[in-house]
């Protein structure tokens, strides 16, 4: 239950940069790309892969792929968290702030604000990630808990769990994708965004299970309350039972992969070869994203559409995440509330 008077909620998602200029945009990728969650490899040998190799060579192309989302307004993805933020403040009556895990908008900024409202006893962090990943999720408690610690605040921080299953967020992103049904598509593609298999081996409680036995992801166990993948299917699960569609009608694939050994298949290698297989009317879904970001509106809705029309696809189009919809921000308030 969330008292109003004494509960503050904070959205945190991960981060943009201040601008789409080169010079800010190499700045967040540094940022990003240095955090041993996301590239988890020794300090030395990610200094010198991050600042040595992979930055020097892609910030300007980021920053043009910044350019063609970026709103007269600012970042997508800071403008929607702010209109999630106006939406449930007027929903809860309560203290609303954002943070991002990266970038100017800290968790700091968001503490300093709310310690400035002594009736305020406990704060409730809601990672804008339904899914876990030590490089989503997991890092963003992390940095938000040292941040929390260092700034000696007098009120109590909790996080909300990834609610991949949660009745409401499935309920929410089921609402957001029924206009889009009425087409006649083909298909369905669920694009999550990937992570190295690594990974998920990585926060397997019971170092025996992700990988190691067959169809692990639907052989019951502990290893998923922390398996990314695991819980990207149950959640497509949900959402084709709510909305009744057919197995045949729905494929899963992974984007925004940065190397090898990542989750397969691959979003940019499906989308290809779809249209070979007779898919030429396509609708694409982010489930992954509560947000519109540099990753559903420049990969997915610009490149993503190119590829597959160049590969013979006919009529593709984009699902919007849920952004602000009513339902979703309803969503973000009940499951908030059970934190």
């Amino acid at each position: 239950m969330l008292q109003k008077d004494s509960t503050a909620i904070v959205l945190m998602n991960l981060g943009s940069p201040d601008s789409p200029e080169p010079a800010d945009v190499k700045k967040y990728l540094l940022e990003f790309l240095m955090d041993e969650r996301v590239i988890d490899k020794g300090e030395f040998y990610r200094s010198l892969l991050v600042k040595g190799i992979i930055v020097p060579f892609r910030y300007k192309k980021s920053a043009h792929a910044y350019n063609t989302i970026w709103w007269e307004e600012g970042s997508p993805l800071v403008i929607i968290t702010q209109r999630q933020q106006q939406k449930l403040k007027e929903k809860f009556g309560g203290m609303v702030e954002i943070a991002m895990r990266y970038g100017s908008l800290t968790p700091k900024k968001a503490f300093d604000i709310i310690s400035k409202n002594k009736n305020i006893k406990n704060v409730v962090i809601v990672p804008m990630y339904p899914h876990y990943a030590m490089s989503s999720f997991e890092t963003a408690v992390v940095h938000a808990q040292k941040q929390y610690v260092g700034g000696n605040y007098d009120f109590m921080l909790r996080f909300v769990k990834p609610f991949y299953n949660h009745p409401s967020y499935i309920e929410a992103l089921a609402d957001s994708m029924l206009p889009y049904l009425n087409s006649n598509y083909d298909k369905i593609l669920f694009s999550y965004h990937g992570i190295p298999q690594r990974h998920i081996e990585k926060c397997d409680a019971t170092g025996k299970h992700c990988f190691k036995v067959a169809d692990c992801c639907a052989v019951k166990s502990m290893a998923h309350d922390k398996c990314y993948r695991h819980q990207c299917f149950e959640t497509t699960r949900l959402v084709i039972e709510k909305l009744g569609i057919e197995k045949n009608k729905y494929e899963i694939s992974f984007q925004s992969r940065l190397g090898k050994g990542w989750l397969t298949p691959f979003t940019d290698v499906v989308l290809q070869e779809m249209p070979q297989k007779g898919v030429k009317n396509l609708l694409v879904v982010c489930p992954a994203f509560v947000s519109d970001c540099l990753e559903t509106l420049e990969e997915i809705a610009m490149r993503g559409k190119e590829d597959f029309i160049k590969a013979g696809g006919e009529n593709y189009e984009m699902i919007a995440c849920m952004n602000d919809n009513d339902k979703w921000i309803d969503a973000i308030r009940e499951i908030a509330a059970q934190s």
